[in-house]
């Protein structure tokens, strides 16, 4: 999945291709709305807030507020949040996943990033101001110009993680306004009975066959950790609903083996934990643990190692009781909100990045990296069906790029232990692969055509793994510098997989091996090159990856490796791959690490250039096909699925090297130029 804060809604998608031949720059074109006139021109799709301020602005009187800020996260920092958190946009709207709305008394004002200016236009009313930009520093500027000196602004503390609240809170500080926490969300009170219900299906544990290890062998580890550490901390919190989820993962779904629905795509359900060195206290809700789930947890218990129950709403109180004592408490700032961090006292806190739950998950034992292993075999099964549907399916000109993303969904749901989609299906035909994050409506959609590229970025949730896996295809005549640019992000994919690097290395040190090719001819994306990924858990799990904050490279680790390249208006190439990092077998005596490649789903040879390719790297792709045939070749077999099976033999033939032909230069060095004149990262 493409690792990045740019990508489109449909309705970008829409204005683009009315805008076909030289579009302006979005920040210059026209807001779609007409606020200037009587009454104001909206688009139909406008929703009317203005019951919805009114009442808000009474909330903020009683509280003797001049603004309130509301963010588009939830209590958890969560990538993706339940219908029940979504207060922006039931405030606004506007339903894009990106975006900060603030409210005075006089106006309302939404932040939000290119990918959804155009949404915006057409879901706000005129009760809002659109803001092309994102950040602490355009708000608070805005803040500044709108409330007078003396001016308090409002804000959910649940909501905020530690540096977003410093940064507005130096920053109002400084020029004599204050930035209030208000534990009681005013959106709530105005919501009243027609906010969605609290997620409330039952919460699960994972079957021991599908967890690296037992919850009570990862308390203990984590204990071991408490006592290692200098600071000597009697108690670890943890707040991101990985840490108890996940195979080490979000706090209750990793620590204890236990998973829920509450979240898309994520197989978490909200919830904290204090860990202490005697005793374990998991603040969520009581009544959706089962029997089996409460005997799963406490079952032959004694003294440290039982699980004490508490309710989630009571977790702030907890903890702020707790730190009465003689205590520290040791935090992860990157996933726990100013909710909880503003009730421990500084001399009693002890602050990493990340909690110790999290830097642990990310490298995963023998048993789950067997797992996640099997779940991309599993994986590659559906999406191979898939490619041979629209083989078939495509040039009859009944596929779009809904209804395939419905069937590939559909051949998933065949998989064992399939447990939903790891993120919304990425399916874009032609100009619309352009956007990196494109994903099409029931309404809004293009036909997918044997003439365009086809980009399809999707995963799954199995019981065993989550599976993230990016391929782009051309059915037909693809042009000399489609080609040119696939072979480019090919070998980018390559050469990074196959890099040989010392351990401990940060993945922002290499990444620069996945864009070098591009670079070489003076191309380029816009978005990271990769992200660690969960044993049924995110899709997107940090630490790991290629960004600056990301940590360091060690065995064990799963990532993706995803370089692509985008032609706005025309087509986009990705190709992504999840790989797990293993010991490299050098010449020389050393400790250094390498890629192996867990997808397992052939590249579209229609696009590769071999002539592009170096001995190398042309031998490093044979291997990799040959590797498929081993691995899915025989699970193809013994479903009886002799179509795909004959399939991927034909798209894992060995490719030979040949060599260019000279005149074919000339024309493909004139297409990349103009290429290079007309992009813009």
């Amino acid at each position: 999945m493409a690792w990045a804060l740019w990508g489109c809604s449909p309705w970008l998608v829409l204005l683009c291709a009315c805008a076909w031949g030289h579009p302006k720059p979005l920040d210059q074109r026209e807001d779609v709305r007409n606020c200037s006139i009587s009454p104001p021109y909206l688009p139909v799709t406008a929703v009317n807030t203005t019951a919805q301020l009114t009442a808000l602005r009474q909330q903020m009187h009683t509280q003797n507020l001049s603004a309130y800020i509301i963010p588009d996260t939830d209590a958890h920092m969560s990538e993706y949040i339940s219908k029940y958190d979504q207060r922006r946009a039931w405030m606004t709207g506007f339903t894009g996943s990106a975006g900060i709305a603030v409210v005075t008394m006089g106006k309302a004002a939404l932040w939000t990033d290119s990918r959804y200016w155009t949404q915006a236009e057409r879901q706000m009313d005129c009760n809002w101001e659109l803001h092309k930009e994102v950040g602490t520093t355009p708000i608070v500027t805005w803040l500044l110009a709108e409330i007078p000196v003396g001016g308090h602004v409002g804000f959910d503390p649940f909501l905020f993680s530690i540096d977003s609240w410093e940064s507005y809170d130096a920053a109002l500080r400084e020029s004599d306004r204050e930035l209030v926490s208000i534990t009681i969300n005013l959106v709530d009170l105005v919501w009243g009975s027609e906010r969605p219900a609290v997620p409330s299906e039952p919460i699960y544990a994972l079957q021991e066959a599908f967890t690296g290890s037992t919850w009570q062998e990862k308390v203990s580890d984590i204990r071991s950790q408490m006592q290692k550490r200098h600071e000597a901390p009697t108690a670890v919190l943890l707040s991101a609903l990985d840490e108890t989820a996940c195979e080490y993962g979000y706090v209750d779904a990793g620590l204890f083996n236990l998973r829920g629905s509450d979240i898309p795509y994520n197989p978490f359900f909200y919830s904290y934990t204090l860990l202490t060195d005697s005793s374990i206290r998991l603040f969520a809700n009581k009544s959706r643990f089962n029997s089996e789930a409460l005997q799963y947890l406490n079952s032959g218990c004694t003294g440290s190692m039982c699980v004490q129950l508490e309710d989630y709403s009571q977790v702030r109180d907890s903890v702020q009781a707790y730190t009465s004592g003689d205590v520290r408490i040791w935090i992860g700032t990157s996933y726990t909100s100013y909710g909880l961090y503003e009730v421990i006292p500084e001399e009693k806190l002890v602050a990493d990045a990340y909690s110790p739950v999290m830097i642990t998950k990310a490298v995963k034992n023998s048993k789950e990296q067997t797992l996640l292993r099997a779940s991309h075999v599993r994986d590659a099964v559906a999406v191979i069906r898939y490619l041979v549907w629209l083989e078939k399916n495509v040039p009859k000109g009944t596929v779009d790029e809904f209804s395939g993303a419905e069937q590939l969904e559909k051949f998933r749901g065949e998989e064992e232990f399939f447990s939903g989609s790891s993120f919304e299906t990425i399916s874009a035909s032609g100009l619309n692969a352009a956007l990196a994050h494109y994903s099409p409506t029931k309404e809004l959609h293009r036909k997918l055509s044997s003439d365009e590229m086809y980009l399809l970025d999707s995963g799954g949730q199995y019981w065993d793994g989550t599976t993230d896996i990016t391929r782009t295809v051309h059915w037909g005549t693809p042009s000399a510098f489609q080609k040119e640019v696939y072979t480019r992000v090919l070998i980018g994919n390559i050469d990074l997989s196959r890099l040989v690097f010392p351990a401990a290395t940060s993945g922002r040190m290499v990444e620069a091996f996945a864009r070098r090719a591009l670079w070489d001819v003076g191309l380029n994306y816009g978005h990271g090159t990769g992200h660690g990924i969960g044993n049924f858990l995110c899709v997107h799990e940090w630490p790991v990856g290629f960004q600056s904050n990301n940590i360091a490279m060690a065995k064990g680790m799963f990532t993706s490796i995803e370089p692509g390249y985008y032609q706005d208006g025309e087509f986009g190439i990705r190709i992504e791959d999840v790989v797990l990092v293993v010991e490299a077998q050098t010449k020389y005596p050393g400790t250094y690490l390498t890629f192996e490649v867990v997808s397992l789903v052939p590249y579209d040879q229609n696009l590769i250039d071999v002539s592009l390719l170096s001995p190398e790297q042309l031998q490093y792709l044979n291997r990799y096909y040959q590797t498929i045939r081993e691995k899915v070749g025989p699970e193809l077999q013994r479903r009886q699925l002799s179509e795909e099976l004959s399939w991927l033999q034909r798209h894992t033939e060995p490719l030979s090297a040949r060599a260019a032909p000279a005149a074919s230069w000339a024309p493909l060095m004139t297409v990349s130029t103009l290429a290079i004149l007309g992009w813009s990262v």
